[in-house]
């Protein structure tokens, strides 16, 4: 029997992945379909009868919206929500904004997906000539953050934001979880993916293939040592989670039509 759950999920689709665009820190509200998707994943959490002590998202919109849409739908608006840029998404540095299909046509999907899913591998950095270098660093929510903006990242690998969520976690989440409260994690893609690979000591290589689609929710069962006691479970129709993993994974294809 599992002495702690933890459940984490990416947020609800957002505006630029239904453009497929690489987003990162742009901040970003949710899309029509994301907010059905955050809508649904508390209407399904609700059934599954979970009850939350405490909330944990990133310091983005879209994670912190896909936050509000479940405690609504599951009627635990009152569950306090903790934010912090080191749930953020990756910084994908000079990616930010690019299509990934035609950066596939450009870069080849190979290379593509090397930038996105590896896991030490890191992308050119964002230059300040870059369109949306002043709107992240300018953005007052970094203000206020446990580093100087001078010391924020200009592009991470999987690895880097691994490294900077680690002590949140240590310090603030397993805490939470030792103290017996249900926690829900709303993050991004590769947030999520860094925390699963910690956890469940997935390796550099096999990290490579974990995907994770918007709005599904993942429980992780532990042992009293934070230790997993089985895979990590997506909980919702696996059939459609199987074809949403599909169509994040197409993601960094060339287009049908452009081959």
């Amino acid at each position: 029997m599992a002495k702690y759950r933890l459940v984490i999920l990416r947020h609800g689709e957002g505006a630029w992945n239904k453009e497929n665009r690489f987003c990162s820190w742009v901040d970003q509200k949710l899309s029509s379909d994301g907010i059905k998707e955050a809508q649904n994943c508390g209407k399904h959490l609700k059934a599954l009868g979970f009850e939350f002590d405490l909330v944990f998202t990133s310091v983005l919109s879209r994670s912190i919206q896909t936050a509000w849409l479940i405690l609504e739908e599951m009627g635990q608006e009152w569950v306090p929500i903790q934010s912090s840029w080191r749930l953020n998404e990756r910084h994908y540095g000079a990616l930010i904004g690019l299509n990934r299909a035609e950066m596939a046509l450009n870069h080849g999907e190979e290379q593509v997906k090397i930038w996105r899913r590896s896991y030490d591998v890191t992308p050119p950095p964002i230059s300040e000539s870059h369109p949306y270098y002043e709107e992240i660093y300018n953005d007052r929510r970094y203000k206020c953050s446990d580093v100087s903006q001078d010391n924020l990242p200009k592009a991470e690998s999987l690895k880097d934001v691994l490294d900077r969520l680690l002590p949140y976690w240590n310090e603030k989440i397993v805490p939470e979880l030792k103290s017996g409260k249900m926690i829900l994690i709303s993050a991004h893609g590769n947030s999520s993916r860094a925390l699963l690979k910690h956890v469940e000591g997935i390796s550099d290589e096999d990290i490579i293939n974990v995907t994770l689609p918007t709005g599904v929710p993942i429980l992780l069962e532990l042992d009293e040592n934070l230790h997993p006691l089985g895979p990590h479970q997506f909980l919702g129709d696996q059939e459609a989670i199987q074809a949403a993993i599909k169509k994040v994974e197409d993601q960094g294809k060339v287009k049908s039509a452009e081959k």
